[in-house]
C-alpha cells in the first residue's frame, strides 16, 4: 500500500496569521540556540560544572539569563511593566538585577552572580563572562544610551565597576575591584581605581584565560620604576663624592 502524504498549502502565504506563527516558531528556535550557547559556556568556562543538568537546575546566572531573555522579549514588544515584573522577579530569586532593555549577546557565564547589575542600555557582546558583584551602570547625569558596551570575549572580575557610555575591547579584561570610567582597548587589561589599562601588544587573551589574580599591577609597576631612578640617581651621586 502506498503512503499517502497530505501537504496543506495556504492560499495566502503572506497572510498576518501565517507570519504571526512563523514568527514565533522562529523566535522558539533562537531562543533555544541562545539558552544552548549560555549552558556551553558554563560547561567551557567552569570547571566545578560536572553535568548540563547540574548547569540547568542550579545555576543562578543561568537561570537569571533565562527570565531575562524573556523580559527582553516582552520588552521589544513594548510590554515594558510585565519586561519589569518578569526582571524584578529574577532579582528576587537569583540577586542578579539585568534590566530587559539591555542587549546580550551569546554565551555570556554569570559566575555566582549575586549582586551583579547589567542597566538598560548597556550592551554585553558574546562569549562573555561577569563574576560575582559587578556592575554595568550609569553616572547618574546621563541620559540615552548611558551604561558600558563590553566587546565579545571580555572578562570583569568580581566587584569591578563600569559607569558610564563607553567600549570594553574584545578579549580585554577588568580586573576584579577595579573602577572602570572609560574606554578600554582591545586586548588589554584594565586595573586599579580609577582604572588604568596595561597594553599586551601581539598578545590575544583568549577566551579560556579567566585568571583574575595574575594581572598586571600597574601602581607598583610605576613604584618599581621610581625606585630604580633614585636608586641611578644615589649611585651617581655616590660616584661624585
Amino acid at each position: 500500500m502506498k503512503k499517502l502524504t497530505i501537504t496543506i498549502t495556504p492560499k495566502n502565504p503572506n497572510n498576518k496569521a501565517v507570519k504571526a506563527i512563523k514568527n514565533k516558531v522562529d523566535g522558539i528556535k533562537e531562543t533555544k540556540d541562545w539558552l544552548k550557547s549560555d549552558l556551553d559556556a558554563i560547561m567551557e568556562r567552569d570547571p566545578a560544572a560536572t553535568s548540563r543538568a547540574e548547569a540547568m537546575l542550579l545555576y543562578s546566572g543561568f537561570h537569571a539569563l533565562v527570565m531575562y531573555r524573556a523580559a527582553h522579549a516582552l520588552h521589544k514588544r513594548g510590554k515594558h511593566f510585565a519586561a519589569r515584573f518578569v526582571s524584578q522577579g529574577a532579582r528576587f530569586l537569583t540577586g542578579i538585577e539585568i534590566h530587559p532593555g539591555a542587549t546580550i549577546g551569546k554565551g555570556l557565564f554569570i559566575d555566582h552572580g549575586s549582586g551583579v547589575v547589567i542597566g538598560e542600555t548597556a550592551i554585553v557582546g558574546d562569549n562573555c563572562t561577569i563574576y560575582q558583584g559587578v556592575t554595568l551602570g550609569g553616572t547618574g547625569k546621563e541620559t540615552g544610551k548611558r551604561h558600558p558596551t563590553l566587546g565579545n570575549n571580555v572578562m570583569v572580575g568580581s566587584g569591578a565597576k563600569l559607569l558610564g557610555n563607553f567600549t570594553v575591547g574584545d578579549n580585554s579584561k577588568i580586573a576584579a575591584g577595579a573602577v572602570v570610567l572609560g574606554d578600554v582597548p582591545e586586548n588589554s587589561t584594565a586595573v586599579g581605581i580609577p582604572a588604568k589599562v596595561v597594553r599586551k601588544k601581539g598578545a590575544k587573551i583568549v577566551e579560556a584565560d579567566l585568571d583574575q589574580t595574575h594581572i598586571p599591577d600597574p601602581v607598583s609597576a610605576e613604584l618599581a620604576a621610581i625606585r630604580r631612578e633614585l636608586e641611578k640617581l644615589k649611585t651617581k651621586i655616590d660616584e661624585n663624592e
